[in-house]
Formats: structure tokens, C-alpha cells, sequence
């Protein structure tokens, strides 16, 4: 008996705890929303330069191999 009420305590604790988290979140002023844009705008800016460089890098030293 002690094992069946833990297989249903985990989903109930978790949909408790999903109803807190969901009544804890509210939307984004527009200056966090700003914020978050160009926070995530420069970081695919980044990851592009730095992919853009290594292929770069890379070609060069693919046909001295090669």
C-alpha cells in the first residue's frame, strides 16, 4: 500500500507545484521585453560571427590536408 501512494503523490506534488509556478508568473514589462529581444538578438549575432569564423578557419586547412 505505501508503494501506490507514493506513485500518486509524485504527480499530485508536481501538478501543486506547477499551479504555484504558473500563478507566480506574470508578463513581461515592455522594457523587460525589450531587454530580452536584443539580449537573444546579440547572442544569435555571436554564435553566427563565431560559426561564420571557424568555418572560415576551416576551409583553408581542409584543402592543405586534403
Amino acid at each position: 500500500m505505501a508503494e501506490k501512494d507514493k506513485l500518486t503523490d509524485a504527480p499530485v506534488e508536481f501538478v501543486k507545484e506547477g499551479v504555484q509556478f504558473v500563478r507566480k508568473c506574470r508578463k513581461p514589462t515592455k522594457k523587460e521585453y525589450v531587454q530580452l529581444v536584443r539580449a537573444v538578438g546579440i547572442g544569435f549575432f555571436m554564435m553566427g560571427v563565431v560559426g561564420y569564423l571557424i568555418k572560415l578557419i576551416h576551409i583553408p586547412i581542409r584543402y592543405l590536408i586534403v
